[in-house]
């Protein structure tokens, strides 16, 4: 193997361990579905569709990742769920 083949294989595999983070949403007996699926979209640029899919598998699995990404890009999306009273963690 070539020193430029090894490197090459280095930079993939760094590539493949790099892990995004995850807003994950959970359930809660307060917010109704219309008024998550609305935060989701306005929060977290949704679909309605990815919206409505969300909070399905929220209410029947009690928690869905809703978006994921770098730390930094995560952050204030998070708080802005908490804020609307939404319960989420960045994980």
């Amino acid at each position: 193997m070539s020193t430029k083949e090894k490197i090459l294989e280095d930079v993939l595999v760094d590539e493949l361990v790099v892990k995004e983070h995850e807003i994950v949403l959970y359930n809660d007996e307060v917010n109704t579905f219309d008024y998550v699926i609305d935060t989701l979209m306005n929060v977290c640029d949704h679909t309605p569709e990815q919206a409505e899919q969300c909070s399905i598998i929220v209410h029947y699995k009690g928690k869905c990742t809703v978006k994921t990404g770098d730390y930094e890009y995560l952050k204030s999306r998070c708080t802005r769920l908490l804020e609307a009273g939404l319960s989420a963690e960045i994980v």
